[in-house]
C-alpha cells in the first residue's frame, strides 16, 4: 500500500469527508451529501478549525483522501486536572477499508493525544455497529463506562 500521510483538514476536503461520513449504514440516515452541501457542515468546520482544542484530522494516500476522523481535546477536574482525547467521526473510504487505514487514524490519534499530554483517549460507537467495537477494543480500548446520550 502507497504511504499514508496525515494531516489536518482544509475547508476544501469538506465535500470529500461529507461524502465518507454520509457512505455508510448510519451516516446515510443523518448526513446530507449533495451539492451544494448545506451551509450547517461549513459552519461547524470553521468552528472546529478556530478551536486549538479540536483537529478535524484526514488520511490521504497521495493526493486522495481516504479517512477522516475529528479529535477533540479537553481539560478535566477530574484526574487531578488531566486532560483527555476524544476521537469520533472516524471513517474510511469504502476502497479501502480492511487495509489498515482506520487503525493508522486511531494510532496516530492515540500518538496525538500522548503528544499534547492527555493521559486518556476514549470515544464511542454506536451499539449498532458491532465491528466497530471489536474494532476498537482490537486496539486495545475498553469498553469500562456505559455512555448515555440525549437527543435534543
Amino acid at each position: 500500500m502507497n504511504e499514508i500521510n496525515f494531516r489536518i483538514a482544509n475547508e476544501d476536503d469538506l465535500n470529500r469527508i461529507v461524502e465518507m461520513l454520509a457512505n455508510d449504514v448510519l451516516g446515510s440516515k443523518r448526513e446530507k451529501f449533495q451539492a451544494p452541501l448545506p451551509k450547517s457542515y461549513l459552519k461547524a468546520f470553521h468552528a472546529i478549525n478556530a478551536d486549538p482544542n479540536n483537529e478535524l484530522v484526514v488520511a490521504c494516500k497521495g493526493d486522495k483522501i481516504v479517512g477522516v476522523q475529528q479529535i477533540t481535546f479537553t481539560p478535566y477536574i477530574t484526574h487531578q486536572g488531566g486532560w483527555r482525547a476524544t476521537i469520533e467521526g472516524v471513517r474510511t473510504d469504502t476502497s479501502v477499508r480492511g487495509r489498515g487505514i482506520g487503525s493508522m487514524l486511531i494510532k496516530w490519534a492515540i500518538k496525538r493525544a500522548e503528544d499534547k499530554g492527555c493521559h486518556l483517549v476514549q470515544l464511542t460507537t454506536d451499539k449498532e455497529r458491532p465491528d466497530a467495537l471489536r474494532f476498537y477494543e482490537g486496539l486495545g480500548f475498553k469498553a469500562t463506562h456505559e455512555g448515555l446520550k440525549l437527543k435534543l
